[in-house]
Parts: C-alpha cells; structure tokens; sequence
C-alpha cells in the first residue's frame, strides 16, 4: 500500500499502512528519517503484518530527555528535558492524524526507539497508557537520575511486552553516565520482569553506533511476535 507523509509542528510524519486491517501500529521515533530502512529490513525478515509509523524531524537532545540534565557533556544544556511535550503531541495531534488514514481497527499499539528515543520509549510508559507493547534498543538508560525514577514510579499502563537492548561495548565509556549504561539497562530488565512483564534483554556485539537498523528491526519484530 502507498506510504503517507503529513506534518505537525515541523516534524515528518511518515505512514506505512498494514496490507489488511485490525492489525498492530507501531510509532518509531528516528533521527535520520531512517524509519523506511528499518520497515524494509523487517519486510526482508518477513515479519507479521502491522503498520509503522515513523517520527522524524526532532530536536533530539531537547525533545526526548524527560527533565533537563546537569553537567553531563560539554554541551549538556541541549538536554532540556522536553519530553513531556512531544509525548503529548504525538498522543493528542500525531496519532489520531495517523490513525485516521488506516481502515479498521487497531489491534494494539507499540512505541519504540533507539538511542535517546529508547529513553522516550521507557519513560512514555510512565506517563500515557496508550502503548501496550515496547521497545527501547541501545536506550539512553544511562540519563541522569532515570534509573531510580523507573524503579520508583509506577507505570501508567503494564505493558504486556518490553525488549530492551544494548550493544556489549557501549559501557566502555569514560564518560561517568554513559558507563553505567549496561549496569542500569540490566537492572531495569530485572525490575521489570519482576512486574511480570515478558522482557527480553538482548546484547548485541559491538558500540552504540553499530547495525542501527538491524537492531531496531530486531526489536520492533520481537514484539510483533509476541
């Protein structure tokens, strides 16, 4: 079926409609409006039918940190903690937008992310019930203070499935955050499956920056078949 593209507040909103109705729709935050690459990567993998929904056109710093960080990098006033407001104009403008243009029903609803936008992804749950399925691949878990935010707040919904993954060499960081990356994503898979949520933890091999789209592939597949 024809992709569909619209606007809001600057960001690209791209639609890639299910071939039949009643099926899943997963909504992709990208940073490279590279959300194309990774439906064909799961078209290639011949991964059940669902629509994706991809977001681009962010300021990634500012619109997907959850609160502003302190002195995190040298350039650490980018992260201003702007995630509120984008969680709240995908759920009330973007999604009913995108929505609109598919026929039928939907049949559940996943989020995922990759990097900063894996952040998001956890950090969504905590605040919108929409989502019921999750998936956070080489999420930013590292971010000041959010490990002991997840741990102590409640989620809005349980969702009935969460993937979350990492590469084996992003801990091999000097910077005091980003190394504590492995340690906090693997205390939170934990904590999760303690909620008994069906959490998979994956350790992909190598950095941060290695197999982006096979690995988001990865994790969008995993909860498309569950």
């Amino acid at each position: 079926m024809q992709n569909k593209i619209f606007t809001i507040d600057n960001k690209k909103i791209t639609v890639y409609p299910a071939l039949a109705e009643n099926k899943p729709v997963i909504y992709l935050t990208t940073y490279n409006d590279d959300g194309g690459e990774v439906y064909d990567e799961l078209q290639k993998q011949g991964c059940p039918d669902f629509t994706l929904v991809t977001i681009s056109g962010l300021n990634w710093e500012a619109e997907l940190s959850p609160w502003a960080a302190g002195d995190l990098f040298k350039y650490s006033e980018m992260f201003t903690g702007g995630a509120d407001v984008y969680l709240k104009l995908l759920t009330e403008k973007i999604m009913p937008q995108a929505e609109s243009m598919l026929s039928g029903k939907i049949a559940w609803r996943g989020l995922g992310g990759y990097s900063l936008a894996g952040l998001f992804t956890v950090y969504a749950l905590y605040k919108t019930d929409l989502f019921s399925r999750a998936a956070s691949m080489s999420g930013s878990l590292w971010y000041p203070g959010f490990k002991d935010f997840a741990l102590q707040s409640a989620l809005c919904k349980t969702p009935q499935h969460l993937y979350l993954s990492l590469g084996d060499k992003e801990a091999r960081a000097r910077n005091q955050y980003l190394k504590t990356v492995q340690q906090c994503t693997e205390e939170l898979a934990a904590h999760y499956r303690s909620l008994d949520i069906n959490t998979c933890y994956e350790l992909n091999p190598g950095g941060h920056y290695r197999d982006i789209t096979s690995r988001s592939a990865a994790g969008i597949k995993w909860i498309l078949t569950q």
